[in-house]
């Protein structure tokens, strides 16, 4: 099953390390799901077509970050409803289909939305957007974000010219 965004929420799409580091900007009922390495950070509608012009404002836009954005029309596959005793941000190891136990690489929730609440109120916003009372603020969210992605980006190319270097002297 598949969630339409752009109605409701949009999603921000990141590496879960990067997204990890971005929760202390969330309120506690904001929404976050899990796929695999990645982190889905559901956002206010319409964040999603102000992340190119926030990225740039934020001087992030010249360099190719590991992130995107789900907006109008963007589909998700629908997070499964993690156990009550499940907590922490690790996905569940081995595929285990048929046991009652969540399948390696399927969506879930780290953070699920409320029962019987509306949501949008939780979701990141821009303050000029219209944001509601507490909400959390979007430019922080992504300015976090994005500063995570440029790191996970140099160690990796630090680890790629490393691994070179020892090839070249060998």
């Amino acid at each position: 099953m598949r969630l339409v965004t752009g109605v409701r929420f949009d999603v921000l799409d990141v590496p879960a390390e990067a997204g990890a580091k971005a929760l202390r900007h969330l309120g506690p009922g904001s929404p976050v799901a899990l796929q695999g390495g990645r982190m889905r950070l559901l956002v206010a509608t319409g964040g999603a077509e102000e992340l190119p012009g926030l990225l740039e404002w934020l001087e992030w836009g010249a360099l190719a970050l590991d992130l995107r954005a789900l907006g109008d029309r963007g589909r998700m596959d629908a997070p499964a409803r993690p156990e009550p005793a499940s907590t922490g941000v690790r996905l569940p190891p081995g595929p285990a289909e048929g046991r009652g136990e969540p399948v390696q690489g399927a969506a879930l929730w780290l953070r699920p939305p409320e029962s019987g609440c509306e949501v949008e109120a939780s979701l990141p916003t821009l303050s000029a957007m219209g944001g509601v009372g507490g909400a959390p603020d979007l430019v922080r969210l992504l300015d976090t974000v994005a500063t995570e992605c440029h790191r996970i980006r140099l160690r990796r190319a630090g680890r790629g010219s490393e691994n070179s270097q020892l090839l070249a002297s060998s």
